[in-house]
């Protein structure tokens, strides 16, 4: 055990329960440290996952494997209590996609993906003339005359934001504009990709269907392939608004889509849980989430390998420091990606079960910068001891209540308390949901300078009292 780490375990343990004022602990390892002593083990699970995985589609054997490897690192690294707890879902599968422009001008192939939950247009595809709508607002005003029998094409460009803050208000398009389009009769819909880059790599997602409403094929292009639809659609306008002097009526932008992904039924998906077993069986647990399904386009390291690398490797710094007065339970989640089965999953089983706070990682590898939290009144201490030492990181206390993640959702929802690490997502949605999402992208000093806010965090919160965490 390094000097840090006994520092650690001595502060965890001088902790008093029953409402006695804890002992401030010293900080944890810094990423320097971590760095000298070759202590990369969230770089390690995340490398590890997306190599001898690779993508993990909910409810497929990509994801079944992942879980079963999850099983074994995780009892490989000591943690107690290792399990899996299956659940079935639906499952939607990927097939070939197709898209071209094919009038009014030279026809031109776009880079297209189909949406998480999208209908088939069958094998030969379908044609159809553009519906062009700035946004999804626009599109839930129109008249059903402009939409029915059309492609629909929502443009909606999305803003960089450090806090990813625009991803609700822009995704919209991507979560019901579907749904929206086939209820007033279109044949399929296509929207700008939910994403920052200008690569031609398109973002998938999913997106949802209202019961009783029929699914129509949806698919996302690429920001630079969205770009040339509407430089294409704003010619053939301006054509149209001339075609008297033209002495004809241009055709309208006109578009051939193929894509084939199908309903497979029910599968079986599953959350992975460990746990750091607690000195006290009475103090409720802390809870750290991530997910460990993806999308299939890249190999899903950003999105969340990392996020499971982050606080695992945490909860294993806690535990290599000595036992913690409260147990941490880990919750590799399942299916989230395809409508958070794995967090309602959890929630269904262990809900009534009292939980002293939850915590989740999943928005990507960079560094952590901002705090929130939403704790009960009783832990100003918690809070405080934790703000001043990931002060020390450079992280900011942030002036807002904490939200939680989707995983723990259902949790914060019924009113356990929530603590966010707020990471930069200045670059997030460059690569969120597309083939770019591959371990590449994560830079190992960011991610141990997450470790070490994790890490800090848990240690204080696994030796806070009743007192202060019922």
């Amino acid at each position: 055990m390094t000097n840090s780490l006994r520092i650690l375990a001595l502060a965890s343990a001088t902790l008093v329960a029953g409402g006695a004022a804890a002992i401030p602990p010293p900080p944890p390892p810094t990423a320097a440290q971590l760095a000298e002593r070759g202590d990369d083990l969230a770089w390690s699970i995340t490398e590890d996952l997306t190599t001898e995985i690779g993508p993990r589609l909910a409810g497929t054997e990509a994801e079944s494997a992942a879980r079963r490897w999850a099983v074994a690192r995780l009892q490989a690294m000591g943690f107690a209590n290792v399990r899996e707890e299956q659940f079935l879902m639906p499952t939607w599968v990927r097939g070939d996609e197709e898209a071209s422009l094919i009038g009014p001008f030279q026809p031109q192939k776009l880079a297209i993906t189909a949406l998480g939950n999208s209908a088939s247009t069958g094998p030969k595809g379908v044609e159809g003339d553009i519906a062009y709508f700035p946004s999804y607002d626009a599109l839930a005003a129109a008249p059903d005359s402009q939409v029915k029998g059309k492609i629909v094409f929502i443009d909606h460009q999305m803003e960089r934001a450090q806090d990813g803050s625009g991803y609700g208000q822009y995704g919209r398009g991507r979560f019901i504009g579907a749904n929206a389009a086939s209820k007033k009769g279109a044949i399929a819909v296509v929207i700008r990709s939910i994403g920052t880059d200008n690569h031609r790599t398109p973002h998938t997602g999913g997106t949802n269907f209202e019961a009783g409403v029929t699914p129509i094929p949806a698919g996302a292009l690429s920001n630079p392939d969205a770009d040339q639809l509407v430089r294409q659609w704003k010619r053939a306008q301006a054509m149209r608004t001339n075609e008297n002097e033209m002495g004809y009526t241009p055709e309208a932008v006109r578009m051939k889509l193929l894509l084939t992904p199908k309903q497979v039924g029910e599968q079986h998906s599953g959350n992975v849980i460990a746990e750091v077993p607690g000195s006290d069986p009475a103090a409720s647990p802390v809870i750290v989430a991530c997910h460990l399904d993806s999308w299939d386009l890249g190999t899903g390291a950003i999105d969340d390998a990392a996020g499971c690398g982050i606080i695992t490797a945490a909860a294993k710094h806690v535990m290599s420091s000595g036992q913690p007065r409260r147990t941490i339970r880990i919750l590799w989640a399942g299916a989230e990606e395809v409508g958070v089965f794995g967090g309602k999953a959890y929630f269904d089983k262990h809900g009534t079960e009292k939980h002293a706070v939850a915590l989740e990682s999943d928005f990507g590898a960079d560094r952590v910068w901002r705090v929130d939290f939403k704790l009960p009144a009783s832990a100003k201490g918690v809070e405080d001891r934790i703000a001043a030492e990931l002060a020390g990181l450079g992280i900011v206390r942030g002036k807002d209540p904490a939200g939680g993640g989707a995983d723990i959702g259902a949790l914060v929802k019924a009113g356990v308390p929530t603590i966010d690490l707020q990471q930069d997502g200045t670059r997030y949605f460059d690569l969120h949901h597309t083939p770019d999402d591959t371990l590449d992208k994560i830079d190992p000093a960011q991610l141990r300078q997450n470790v070490v806010a994790w890490t800090t965090t848990l240690a204080i919160l696994a030796g806070s009292s009743d007192a202060e965490l019922p």
